[in-house]
């Protein structure tokens, strides 16, 4: 057996490996086997003796906790196998903690340290009572507007002729008296002075990543940023398109509203509040939004794109979002990017975990040399398209010749192109060159 999530393999003992118990306790628990090279084959452990005293008394005197260890014996060699329970209660190592994530161990620091530490006490960021805030730093039009399209929703309560503080503890925003964090970024007049990273930052970039053109900070509420992002970006950064039909001028942006609405609501509802803002990025031919915070346990990137049960950082932000009518339910704002950028004939998006947050990018060209990288095609085969976006149709002798290749390699090559529907094959034997297929 290789390793891989819940086992780690190690040759010989030292304590630095305490750091994986810990790492294991913190997470699902696991195996670690003393003993082992890094196939799983027994190499043995010569002073199995001591160790079997050892590292027992040294997971409870650092750790207080308990974890099985059994001495174990294959072909005459000796071997330990430590086994870890996972433990409900956070714990720690020399006063730092670890987390077992996927095959590595990390040390949780910072953010992510206060978000585990809130999770294994049974709360999330946004329901903790923020006790600096009074009902004064609630900003009464922001909820007003927040009630008449929860009303239109039809998801709301009861809640007429309530009081403030009685709204916002039917809304699991306010408790005994106290607003909860989520009252603040949601309603408040101004987050950024409890939470100072709530901005959004948008940003006109070069293609080269590196050189921006001009930028914008958007600041208040999620009900107000919400408002300010999207005109923002309609008036300053993204270009309308414009046709007609008939005698009847139609304007669209580049990219479809109900998309880059989905995607900045997921950044704000579902991104680490004690991390860096949301960060939007404008170039050319794409688009892109980063928040802080990665996916959650059980959720991968393959998943976003189908059905699937929601797990959001922030509960209660997103339960008053849905109730409020701006999320339809948990687990599908994604699939509407997806589906709105099918819809408007553009590419399909990439999401990626990235420096510690979640980021969506969206394309006006499908065939961009990003697009192409993410399509599983060679090194040759994104050449021959670039080539074609520009001479609009290539031969088997040209493509030989971009790529130095023998005519084999690039037939099996351009049939590959044609048969997953990229290129369209035009003419017969030596007569035959290729084109980009309309809608491929």
């Amino acid at each position: 057996m290789s390793e891989k999530q819940s086992i780690e393999y190690k040759s010989s003992w030292h304590d630095d490996y305490l750091k994986w118990i810990c790492g294991f306790a913190n997470a699902q628990g696991g195996w670690i086997y003393i003993g082992k090279d890094d196939a799983g084959m027994v190499i043995g452990v010569e002073d199995y003796k001591r160790l079997m005293d050892d590292i027992p008394n040294k997971i409870k005197n650092l750790m207080g906790i308990t974890a099985e260890v059994n001495l174990l014996e294959e072909s005459g060699k000796h071997f330990i196998e430590i086994v870890v329970q996972p433990y409900s209660v956070p714990i720690s190592l020399r006063g730092r903690y670890y987390c077992r994530s996927g095959s590595v161990k990390q040390e949780l620091t910072g953010a992510a340290l206060n978000e585990f530490l809130l999770k294994r006490a049974g709360h999330t960021w946004d329901d903790v009572i923020e006790t600096r805030a009074t009902f004064d730093d609630i900003d009464e039009k922001t909820v007003k507007i927040y009630l008449r399209k929860a009303e239109e929703a039809g998801r709301l309560p009861d809640v007429e002729g309530l009081t403030m503080p009685e709204l916002l503890e039917k809304l699991r925003l306010a408790e005994n008296g106290q607003l909860k964090r989520a009252a603040i970024v949601l309603f408040g007049k101004d987050p950024g002075r409890f939470y100072p990273n709530t901005f959004v930052k948008i940003g006109k970039f070069e293609d080269d990543d590196f050189t921006i053109r001009f930028q914008e900070i958007e600041e208040g509420n999620i009900i107000q940023v919400l408002d300010k992002v999207l005109r923002t970006l309609d008036y300053k950064f993204l270009i309308r398109n414009i046709s007609f039909e008939r005698m009847n001028r139609i304007e669209t942006l580049e990219y479809p509203i109900p998309a880059l609405r989905e995607m900045l609501l997921n950044s704000l509802i579902h991104r680490n509040y004690m991390g860096a803002p949301t960060q939007i990025r404008v170039y050319d031919n794409k688009l892109t939004a980063w928040n802080h915070g990665t996916l959650p346990e059980g959720i991968t990137l393959d998943k976003l794109t189908k059905s699937h049960s929601s797990y959001p950082r922030n509960p209660i932000l997103a339960e008053t979002c849905f109730r409020g009518g701006y999320i339809d339910s948990w687990g599908s704002g994604i699939m509407k990017i997806v589906n709105s950028c099918k819809v408007a004939g553009l590419p399909m998006p990439i999401l990626e975990e990235d420096a510690g947050g979640f980021i969506v990018r969206l394309f006006k060209d499908r065939f961009s040399e990003e697009q192409l990288q993410q399509l599983g095609l060679n090194d040759r085969q994104i050449k021959a398209i670039l080539y074609v976006k520009e001479k609009e149709r290539i031969t088997n002798k040209e493509y030989q010749e971009i790529n130095n290749i023998s005519e084999r390699t690039a037939s099996r090559d351009l049939e590959e192109l044609f048969q997953n529907g990229i290129f369209e094959r035009i003419g017969e034997s030596k007569s035959t060159y290729y084109k980009i297929k309309n809608g491929g």
